[in-house]
């Protein structure tokens, strides 16, 4: 994927201005920046609900702009708010889609998504009845119907609690490693920490800083050492209580009263 001078403007405001962005095969890249950075402007081009007003774009060598159904064919999308179907159970969901996209034998289709993505068991569930993380992982899955070898997800965990972003972040991750190159824009700081491969800081329009995690940290003076007792925070306690995090992972192993090991 490449971007190079993409300028986007609505009326007065620049949100755009002279965007360049790679983002390599079978990588995971993070468009990290505040509330309107850009970052889903950049994202609806990319998947072509958005002409640009100047500079280029290519996805998988296809242009946006003058081949936008080669783009469309190559990609999914997976917006902040699910795509699913609260009416019919997850499985039915999965069958829509691939009926959509007219694939061969979409049960087939379903069913290897829902086994894929732990959902097997609540195939046949309304998709009402789905917690945040199941929903967000029926979401992706929807959107990989027809193998799509590049996906977008803008802000995938916006509004799920710390274990169902943890849910969201381990599908996320298999995807790389299957293959899929992923371009994921957040908010959420440790989420670009823990998944992407580069991280692009988006700032008045441009990318203002670029690289991998260690890359954007040598732009800081090194870190002074000082040996402090660290305490665990509320999400690790929460997680610990609902047995999302071992005591393995427990920064100090500590344990509550009753013998609930806390992180």
């Amino acid at each position: 994927m490449q971007v190079r001078g993409l300028e986007k403007s609505f009326g007065d405001l620049d949100v755009l201005r002279g965007l360049d962005l790679d983002v390599a095969p079978g990588s995971i890249v993070a468009l990290l920046g505040a509330n309107g950075a850009g970052k889903t402007t950049l994202v609806r081009i990319l998947s072509t609900l958005l002409a640009a007003d100047a500079g280029s774009a290519r996805v998988l060598g296809h242009d946006v702009a003058t081949a936008p159904r080669d783009v469309r064919a190559s990609i999914s999308l997976t917006g902040q708010f699910t795509a699913i179907d609260d009416v019919l159970t997850g499985r039915e969901n999965l069958v829509l889609v691939a009926r959509l996209r007219h694939l061969p034998h979409p049960t087939a289709v379903a069913d290897e998504l829902l086994a894929r993505f732990s959902l097997a068991d609540a195939a046949d569930r309304p998709a009402a009845k789905y917690s945040g993380g199941m929903r967000r992982r029926l979401d992706i899955a929807m959107s990989l119907v027809g193998a799509p070898p590049v996906i977008f997800l803008d802000e995938p965990t916006t509004g799920l609690d710390p274990q169902a972003r943890n849910e969201v972040w381990e599908t996320v991750a298999a995807l790389a490693a299957g293959g899929t190159t992923v371009l994921l824009t957040t908010q959420h700081l440790e989420e670009a920490e823990r998944l992407a491969d580069r991280i692009a800081i988006l700032h008045d329009g441009v990318v203002a800083h670029e690289g991998t995690l260690d890359e954007l940290r040598r732009l800081l003076p090194p870190a002074e050492v000082e040996v402090v007792e660290r305490q665990p925070s509320l999400e690790e306690v929460f997680l610990a209580v609902i047995g999302g995090m071992s005591a393995a992972d427990a920064p100090g192993g500590t344990s509550a009263p009753g013998g609930t090991e806390f992180s």
